[in-house]
């Protein structure tokens, strides 16, 4: 083993990790399954010609899950006031530390923003927002100029989702495979070893 990088000290098997409550777990992966399901689909959604009839489903679909996102982001702010996330571990370094929590807030920010510069977008440029087909969201007044702000700030913000979603992804990979700490434990639950 090369002595100028000794491997991390994995998580002490006697601690107990302290987990976020299960309604925040199945909150998060509620998220994380709603967005890998969002995105590719706005991918395929733009990349369709005007008249193929597919197009209206999916961006029905896409607007339906960006809805979706909106309200169950929302639920997520509102349980993390009313219980407050675990403690990171000790061992974690103040800058990672740091940086998690501006990461998560990040998330949420752009978790809020997506969905409502999508609907003003929509709704502005004169398209309803329906739900799934089951109800149309209020429509806002036809105005040109808010739907072009809307459909900016739409595009640009996408880009700060892949950009935390892969940071997200390789901190995970970083704790989990170099450091070992048993941080993605937190958001896990407890397995059971028979």
């Amino acid at each position: 083993m090369n002595k100028n990088f000794p491997p991390p000290p994995a998580a002490p098997m006697n601690v107990a990790i302290l987990r976020y409550s299960a309604t925040a777990q199945a909150l998060h992966w509620l998220t994380a399954l709603l967005m890998f399901a969002v995105l590719p689909l706005g991918w395929v959604m733009t990349s369709l010609a005007q008249q193929n009839p597919n197009r209206d489903a999916l961006f029905t679909l896409h607007k339906s899950i960006g809805v979706t996102i909106l309200l169950v982001t929302i639920v997520r702010i509102a349980w993390r006031a009313a219980n407050p996330p675990p403690a990171l571990p000790a061992s974690l370094p103040r800058w990672e530390a740091m940086l998690a929590k501006l990461s998560h807030w990040l998330l949420y920010t752009i978790l809020l923003v997506m969905p409502v510069s999508g609907y003003i977008l929509s709704s502005a440029g004169g398209h309803p927002v329906s739900f799934f087909r089951l109800f149309e969201l209020p429509a806002l007044p036809h105005n040109k100029g808010l739907a072009n702000l809307g459909e900016e700030v739409h595009l640009l913000v996408q880009w700060a989702v892949y950009a935390l979603i892969a940071l997200h992804l390789v901190a995970t990979a970083w704790h989990v495979v170099l450091r070992r700490d048993g941080v993605l434990e937190r958001i896990l639950p407890v397995q059971r070893v028979e």
